[in-house]
């Protein structure tokens, strides 16, 4: 059984996902629900799996930056989760990372390095979180 990869920059804008819509470097919080972006713009609908697959993506990105202070615990263990999603070795599984950007219509790549930039300006700010 084969998958297909091929995404287009049509079907990409379809599903809401073009090129001015990547996320900003950095990763600030989105004054905006996924549901108000989605259904502020003009004819663009994603289907129900596609959400699915950003929600999945957004909580990643929140657990990975709400808890990356964390030494131990249960936060620990969310931050070292969602790190291993993002940056571990790709699995074939639907929801892996790199399967959800590429359904979205994401760079993995562009999105890893702005959460290693984020990272690194935390450790900044924070050195014993590192």
């Amino acid at each position: 059984m084969e998958r297909e990869t091929n995404y287009s920059p049509k079907t990409a804008e379809q599903a809401g996902l073009t090129a001015s819509a990547k996320p900003a470097c950095g990763f600030q919080a989105d004054p905006l629900l996924s549901e108000q972006y989605l259904t502020g713009r003009r004819n663009i609908r994603l289907e129900p799996e596609k959400r699915l697959m950003l929600a999945i993506l957004e909580e990643a990105v929140y657990c990975f930056q709400d808890n990356y202070p964390a030494q131990h615990g249960k936060g620990k263990r969310l931050f070292d989760s969602a790190h291993r999603w993002f940056f571990g070795q790709s699995g074939d599984w639907i929801f892996s990372f790199e399967n959800v950007c590429s359904v979205l219509g994401l760079d993995p790549g562009y999105v890893r390095k702005g959460l290693a930039q984020w990272r690194e300006k935390e450790t900044a700010k924070h050195p014993c979180a590192a």
